[in-house]
């Protein structure tokens, strides 16, 4: 990075991502033509190991998955937009490093890596609703953390976020970037609370001006979070790399919008996990013209990103595996 306006990088970082490699994704379906009837009736299973050759560029095969899940707080919280407490975020990354969540028993039975990372949990971004929750230089250097992230010789990424307060940032980012009502993008079902978050982004969108909120990238650094960010970086250096992504949960979606609307292929090399039975959830979806691997309605961090990543691991392994009938004497 050489810059001298930190997100100019990533700007042009976003604008060079390697293409899809449609050669190695039409071969895997040329083979499944070819096997047969052994090839046939696969559904999703066949477009998945398509996907996997496609942005992979060799083979759909999946040797090592990663499931990394970001941990961000939020000072806006102070603001009442959320039910839990602030350190309930650092009670759940113990929780996640002590084996004891859903998550870590997915990976720990399955051969699935899994890495929490710790954003600084013990320093808050600052409150959106009345400055800005960072400056472009940290946010910069969340984004680079991030890339670094997934770094390791990875060939499946499935990325995640935990945080109190991060779905209320998430609607807020996702409010500045798409607008309509705050209620649309605001994932909780409990009515007071729904009510007390669209103020709330009313207010944050006040006090930063929609002349502000033009650029992805600032409005990342201004509504955002810390975990958002880093899932930025990490999507941008999977593409990179050639990694395939799977998306879970309402921070991945909007780090995702915001890639999406600086470069509408930016994400292309994405999949999400699964729905996460919302209004908001389903709306995000529609915007964004993703599909969801599973329908398990799930919220928890790193659960559907688990369950996802074992889907596309067993389409690679039956489509690697299948082979022509015995011709019938």
């Amino acid at each position: 990075m050489t810059s001298a306006l930190p997100f100019d990088d990533f700007r042009s970082l976003v604008q060079r991502l390697p293409e899809a490699n449609d050669f190695a994704g039409n071969r895997v379906r040329e083979r499944l033509r070819e096997l047969g009837s052994p090839g046939e009736g696969l559904g999703k299973i066949g477009d998945l190991a398509e996907w996997l050759a496609t942005w992979s560029s060799r083979p759909a095969q999946v040797n090592r998955p990663l499931v990394a899940i970001f941990a961000g707080t939020h000072g806006v919280m102070k603001q009442g937009v959320a039910r839990e407490r602030l350190e309930a975020t650092a009670a759940t990354v113990e929780h996640l490093a002590a084996g004891g969540a859903a998550v870590s028993q997915i990976c720990g039975a399955n051969d699935l890596g899994l890495k929490v990372f710790d954003l600084a949990l013990d320093m808050p971004t600052e409150d959106l609703s009345t400055g800005a929750a960072f400056d472009e230089r940290g946010c910069a250097a969340t984004m680079a953390f991030g890339m670094e992230a997934v770094a390791g010789g990875f060939d499946l990424v499935a990325l995640s976020a935990t945080g109190v307060g991060g779905d209320f940032a998430t609607a807020t980012v996702l409010t500045a970037l798409w607008g309509g009502a705050p209620s649309t993008w605001i994932s909780t079902e409990d009515d007071k609370l729904a009510s007390r978050q669209a103020d709330v982004i009313d207010q944050a969108l006040r006090f930063h001006g929609a002349g502000n909120l033009r650029d992805p990238f600032e409005i990342l650094r201004r509504v955002g979070g810390r975990e958002v960010a880093a899932l930025v970086g990490a999507i941008i250096a999977a593409r990179s790399e050639r990694i395939p992504v799977i998306l879970d949960g309402y921070p991945a979606l909007a780090a995702a919008a915001l890639l999406q609307a600086g470069n509408p292929a930016a994400v292309d090399h994405c999949q999400v996990a699964s729905t996460m039975g919302t209004l908001a959830g389903r709306a995000i979806l529609d915007r964004l013209g993703m599909q969801p691997i599973l329908g398990l309605n799930v919220s928890q961090a790193g659960v559907g990103a688990g369950l996802a990543t074992l889907v596309v691991r067993t389409a690679a392994q039956v489509v690697s595996g299948l082979r022509a009938m015995p011709t019938p004497n």
